[in-house]
């Protein structure tokens, strides 16, 4: 398909509303006072490393959710899936949409951007842009997916803000680049919410397995497929993501765990079916700097074997360079470099080489 005029001009508006977000009185970009540490911040992906009495909140949500009446809509999906549930759940070795798109030859990664409204004190952005904004910066930058946090406690976002997110990818339908998909990430504790994500779009949502052990992993993934939805679980150790595959899942995201090394332990001695395939996500948690050494991370996570990277607080550690932003990171994160020569540490103020690299590879 031949890009459009329009299409053509998107990069350009895309380029125009992230400076144009990033040119905020400095103050709003000003990092906040604490002691500089190279600490990872779990909160790329707070849902993932919780305990029992945030999951038990969100049994409670949703028990007053479904008090209050869901739409009629989404209580057709729930029949969907009840009507279904009755069916011989098999494991398939079909490779969904949303995995292939992840999925790209060896020696490269693709990203998923996740829009959060909520930071847990990585970035320096005052406030999140709205969803609206965000989405043609992710779809124009090169991310082959984009999630949104569906929690107000964590991500401080809601299914309208999901809605928001697809209506506006549908929009590049017949452009070039096209829409991207859209992945509801909540922790997902019953069938209720696998209707109400499929009602407002999303090609995919994500499921905890340290949250829902791997019997609701199993019965959460045939539930999904009754609606055609994929789903992503998330794991925190070797352990859960081979309890993951054995229960079914084809795309597995390593979350709360910090550094590529760590990362590749935990699916480094993954046992998969022959005949199956497994995408692997390594989750990206921002460091509590001004550095951009996640983008470092993401090229080690590559060359470790990883299929693609989750990027959430990172994506909004921007502001303080005009090349900083969302999009140039997601683009920095795809690039064909190596740590060997290269390195992304532009903003620690040392190495002017290493400046000139990371501005060439975010222009």
């Amino acid at each position: 398909m031949r890009p459009t005029t329009r299409s053509l001009s998107r990069p350009y508006m895309a380029v125009a509303i992230a400076l144009t977000t990033l040119s905020t009185p400095i103050h709003c970009f000003a990092p906040i006072a604490r002691p500089a540490s190279p600490t990872a911040q779990a909160s790329s992906t707070s849902l993932n490393a919780i305990g029992v009495f945030v999951r038990k909140a969100k049994e409670a949500d949703v028990r007053k959710y479904c008090e209050e009446g869901p739409s009629e809509s989404v209580l057709a999906l729930y029949k969907q899936i009840k009507d279904a549930s009755n069916d011989d759940a098999t494991t398939s070795n079909e490779v969904g949409e949303l995995q292939s798109l992840l999925t790209k030859r060896k020696g490269t990664i693709t990203v998923i951007a996740e829009y959060k409204r909520k930071l847990d004190g990585s970035g320096f952005l005052a406030e999140i842009p709205a969803p609206e904004l965000l989405s043609p910066v992710f779809r124009e930058f090169g991310a082959a997916a984009v999630a949104v946090l569906a929690d107000d406690r964590t991500g401080g976002c809601s299914y309208d803000d999901v809605v928001v997110m697809v209506e506006e990818q549908q929009e590049a339908m017949g452009e070039v680049p096209g829409p991207l998909p859209v992945i509801s990430s909540e922790m997902i504790v019953d069938e209720i919410q696998i209707a109400q994500a499929a009602d407002a779009g999303v090609k995919a949502v994500t499921v905890t397995y340290g949250v829902v052990g791997a019997e609701k992993v199993t019965q959460f993934i045939k539930d999904a497929k009754a609606l055609g939805l994929e789903v992503i679980v998330n794991v925190g150790s070797a352990e859960e993501a081979q309890g993951a595959v054995d229960a079914g899942a084809s795309i597995i995201s390593v979350c709360g765990v910090d550094g590529a090394d760590n990362k590749y332990e935990v699916i480094e001695s993954l046992s998969v079916p022959e005949g199956r395939s497994v995408c692997t996500i390594a989750n990206i948690l921002a460091k509590d700097n001004k550095a951009l050494e996640e983008v470092e991370e993401a090229w080690v996570c590559r060359d470790k074997g990883f299929n693609c990277v989750w990027v959430s607080d990172a994506l909004y550690k921007s502001g303080n360079d005009p090349v900083e932003h969302p999009g140039a990171i997601i683009n920095s994160m795809k690039a064909k470099s190596s740590v060997k020569y290269a390195s992304p540490k532009a903003r620690s103020g040392k190495g002017e080489g290493a400046r000139e690299y990371l501005g060439d590879i975010m222009m």
